[in-house]
């Protein structure tokens, strides 16, 4: 069951940021995201009470240097050539920073595969199994070598030969789920804790857009965020995003909702405004 309910955070001082929604392209810029603005509250938020889901390894997942054979030296990252996942990695750094790179040097890897970086979610399967978790936006040199390590990639054909493998359909649930919760996190600014609701629509659209959750559910909750009124709302927590996930597949239909107490509802407040905006929209 989800954790303590609880009302949304309505004091959360935020910053505002231009966005760069899904569409419209750009140049990156290294300090923000890819998919929008990532406006959000430098100050804690509530904390998830949700079930812990361990990571599962998903018996479909592919490498990219074929056989676990190794062909580094046997140092600190044996199954590649060192030097080639360095040169790669040289190439997206930031010129300030040769151990960092950020949001436009993410966009010039996925120049190379001819990936769109604005709406394509292997950019961010793609990140997440290259374990670049340490800050949102941006992957570290330790980052980038020890997934290029782990996956066995040490040159863009290898990383080209990869991309089938980062169908999320792929993802047995527990993985998913970290990946879900990584999408939130890889997408905030900073120390902020939360997402711009805009951007968390669009977020949605990309994580949800498979079997995940029914299309009705998606598409409901997406309306529902674009037209609240209630500035509560203006920001979304990672608690709020983890729930929406479990809330659909707990209630994945109509008929479900029949079954919804919110007097006994331990979701977010969020789900239960949801829940009213639907029992609203049957009505009419």
């Amino acid at each position: 069951m989800p954790g303590k309910k609880r009302k949304a955070d309505k004091n959360n001082q935020t910053v505002g940021t231009k966005s760069v929604m899904p569409g419209k392209k750009r140049k990156a810029d290294s300090s923000s995201s890819m998919w929008g603005s990532s406006t959000s509250s430098s100050s804690s938020s509530p904390s998830s009470s949700r079930r812990s889901n361990k990571q599962s390894s998903s018996s479909r997942r592919g490498g990219g240097g074929g056989g676990g054979a190794h062909q580094g030296n046997g140092g600190a990252y044996p199954y590649i050539n060192e030097d080639g996942a360095g040169k790669l990695f040289e190439e997206i750094c930031d010129e300030d920073d040769p151990n960092v790179a950020g949001m436009e040097g993410i966009c010039k890897l996925c120049e190379q595969l001819n990936l769109d970086p604005l709406e394509d979610i292997r950019v961010l399967v793609l990140l997440h199994k290259l374990g670049a978790n340490k800050k949102p936006a941006e992957i570290s040199k330790e980052e980038w070598m020890k997934g290029c390590n782990k996956l066995r990639l040490d040159s863009i054909d290898k990383f080209t030969n990869f991309l089938p493998a980062l169908d999320t359909g792929f993802m047995e649930q527990g993985e998913f789920k970290e990946f879900y919760k990584f999408c939130f996190q890889f997408n905030r600014q900073g120390t902020h804790k939360t997402l711009e609701k805009d951007l968390v629509v669009a977020l949605l659209k990309m994580c949800l857009n498979n079997d995940r959750i029914t299309s009705y559910r998606l598409d409901t909750f997406c309306e529902f965020l674009e037209t609240t009124t209630d500035e509560s709302y203006s920001k979304i927590t990672l608690d709020q995003w983890r729930s929406f996930l479990d809330f659909s597949q707990e209630f994945p239909d109509e008929g479900s909702l029949m079954g919804y107490d919110e007097s006994e509802s331990a979701w977010p407040v969020l789900i239960d405004e949801y829940v009213e905006y639907m029992e609203k929209k049957a009505k009419k």
